[in-house]
């Protein structure tokens, strides 16, 4: 028997599993389909190449079913792990998929129990059972193949409940390509040893146009990346899809404002050159607090920053984090305005911050997507940050509820947009 295609079948699965890691090693999901497709490349090599040259004694060729036990495991781990990245409608329970998933896995585990348990069943009636007449009819046939349907039917259900939440295209074209691509791996057991490796490496090559189409189509996200001022953004996009991303949303969040004060007479008196390195210093030493916060910058239009904590990620007290992110901002804000003062043009920083409910999602046209925060808290964070002298931060009443630090009560203002006087605090 010619070994050598057994060989390449094997490399290519592990070449891939080497592939879709380094790719994206922090993905859970990335590393537990690296996993399923390095055990079937060791599956093969181990029960085709190095038993065919140096064969076991039968109570120790049952060890050699495990890469493919645990094969079953970590691809089924993947479609669990790509499940939990789709959001779920409010109602819809899906452990019956979870479940179903788990089942499938401890079916590769009792695959891998009963082939070391009985070994000599498993290569007499199981493994090549295709060369044999009429090998369905025999009971050790469907005690290993019994679990290993049990696995691959409990992947195709995930992936039918997967593709039924839908999923955004790139992710859909991979895990379609998988349900395609795993018959031919289980043929794979029981096919001639002529046939074998076709059947693997056509449902290789099955999902790797998968996950070639998968890819490709994260490169054009990528792009759309590009046009985001905001890396949580991007991550949105990345793990949910544009699809998702673009769907509005209501929540509760808190706004930042800052603005520098006497820019306009500054930006006046001075080459412009100076001016936008003023500004490229505000906003990297800006941009640095707003990423160690987890928030996100809605806009940047001339000294002013417009900052959303809460949205698109959700992130936790985010009132209290709007305010320290707020101290922050006025420290190194402070410290810039008074390495770039020159005599006769003072700069200084006025922070703002409000707390409400606002509709946010992704807007725009064919050539340019923003993030966008619709509701009077974004109005009133602006508003208030005008109202703000240098060094100051001022707070709506919603923040001063929730963030629970020392605050001191000012009159009520008359703001431009709101019907009553606002009531109003300064962070001390």
């Amino acid at each position: 028997m010619d070994l050598n295609a057994y060989v390449v079948v094997s490399l290519v699965a592990v070449g891939m599993g080497i592939a879709f890691v380094s790719a994206d090693r922090a993905s859970p999901a990335s590393r537990a389909l690296a996993a399923g497709f390095a055990c079937i490349g060791l599956s093969i090599l181990l029960n085709v190449v190095v038993l065919s040259i140096y064969p076991l004694a039968p109570r120790w060729s049952g060890w050699a079913a495990w890469p493919e036990a645990l094969a079953m495991v970590f691809l089924l781990e993947w479609i669990l792990r790509v499940r939990r990245t789709l959001p779920v409608a409010p109602g819809v329970d899906t452990r019956a998929g979870d479940r179903a998933l788990r089942v499938g896995q401890l079916g590769g585990v009792f695959y891998g129990a009963a082939s070391v348990i009985w070994p000599g069943l498993r290569l007499q009636d199981f493994i090549r059972a295709g060369e044999q007449a009429q090998f369905y009819l025999t009971p050790g046939f469907w005690l290993f193949m019994g679990p290993v349907l049990l696995a691959m039917l409990a992947g195709l259900t995930g992936i039918l409940l997967l593709l039924k939440r839908r999923p955004d295209r790139a992710e859909a074209i991979r895990v379609v390509a998988m349900a395609l691509a795993t018959p031919l791996f289980v043929a794979g057991f029981v096919l001639p040893i002529e046939y074998a490796s076709f059947a693997v490496v056509i449902g290789e090559m099955v999902f790797l146009i998968g996950a070639v189409h998968y890819h490709v189509l994260q490169g054009q996200r990528g792009q759309f990346m590009s046009r985001f001022l905001s890396p949580q953004v991007a991550r949105l996009v990345s793990e949910y899809g544009l699809d998702q991303a673009m769907r509005e949303s209501s929540r509760e969040i808190s706004v930042v404002c800052c603005d520098l004060r006497g820019f306009t007479r500054y930006a006046a008196a001075h080459p412009s050159s100076q001016v936008l390195a003023v500004l490229r210093e505000y906003y990297d030493e800006v941009g640095g607090e707003v990423a160690t916060f987890s928030a996100t910058i809605k806009d940047l239009a001339g000294d002013g920053i417009l900052i959303l904590v809460g949205a698109p990620l959700p992130v936790a007290y985010h009132a209290t984090r709007a305010i320290e992110l707020a101290q922050r901002i006025r420290v190194v804000g402070s410290a810039l305005c008074e390495r770039r003062a020159r005599p006769g043009h003072h700069l200084g920083i006025g922070v703002g911050v409000a707390t409400g409910l606002v509709t946010v999602g992704i807007i725009g046209s064919a050539s340019r997507l923003e993030y966008t925060a619709v509701g009077s808290a974004v109005n009133l964070a602006s508003r208030l940050c005008e109202q703000a002298r240098d060094g100051e931060i001022l707070v709506d009443a919603r923040t001063a509820e929730l963030a629970g630090v020392a605050l001191e009560a000012r009159p009520p203002l008359a703001l431009k947009g709101f019907a009553e006087p606002v009531p109003y605090y300064a962070v001390t």
